[in-house]
């Protein structure tokens, strides 16, 4: 994890972007297809949905792993539960891909969006797009908030599979649940 300035490649007809990384499974083939396609990738580990704090400390451990094997950059958000807590408050028996995940991915999209201003990247998307169990056109909804955020449904180009493949190549974790402790009850 790199903790210091954010030192950018600037590789000539390249575009920075800055990738909402939710887990290494999800970053690994997100941020191959964008590197294939001479996108300069930045990761942003910004979860504080997940839930327990364990889980968070597992999660970004791999995606450091991630990081390190694609020689990227990785900025850790703070990990404040508390305020996602908040941001839901109300939604807490919404069914799955429902209002509360609605809410979830616009305050992680928003975290981004702070954070891709505040580092003068002029684009971002998230690797949300890549799971089945997420509605893409949902995500995109969330994304409409934020004039730099990209859409990009990283499901296609059988992103999810290769996903899998790639975790197992890099022995990755692979967890059994979205994050929060609403959808850990639900598996």
């Amino acid at each position: 994890m790199n903790s210091g300035p954010l030192l950018l490649k600037n590789v000539p007809g390249s575009r920075v972007i800055l990738l909402h990384t939710c887990c290494a499974p999800c970053g690994s083939s997100s941020i191959e297809r964008l590197l294939h396609e001479k996108n300069e990738v930045t990761i942003f580990f910004s979860n504080s949905n997940i839930f327990p704090e364990e889980e968070f400390l597992k999660r970004l451990y791999y995606a450091e792993k991630l990081a390190n094997f694609y020689e990227i950059v990785l900025i850790k958000d703070d990990y404040d539960h508390e305020s996602w807590r908040k941001r839901i408050s109300g939604l807490e028996n919404e069914p799955e891909t429902g209002k509360r995940c609605f809410e979830c991915f616009k305050f992680n999209l928003e975290k981004t969006a702070q954070k891709a201003k505040q580092l003068l990247i002029s684009s971002f998307t998230t690797t949300l797009t890549v799971s089945p169990h997420k509605n893409s056109m949902q995500i995109f909804e969330a994304g409409k908030n934020f004039p730099d955020f990209c859409e990009y449904d990283f499901k296609k180009q059988n992103g999810f599979l290769r996903s899998i493949d790639l975790s197992k190549e890099l022995d990755l974790y692979r967890q059994e649940y979205c994050g929060c402790e609403f959808s850990l009850k639900s598996c």
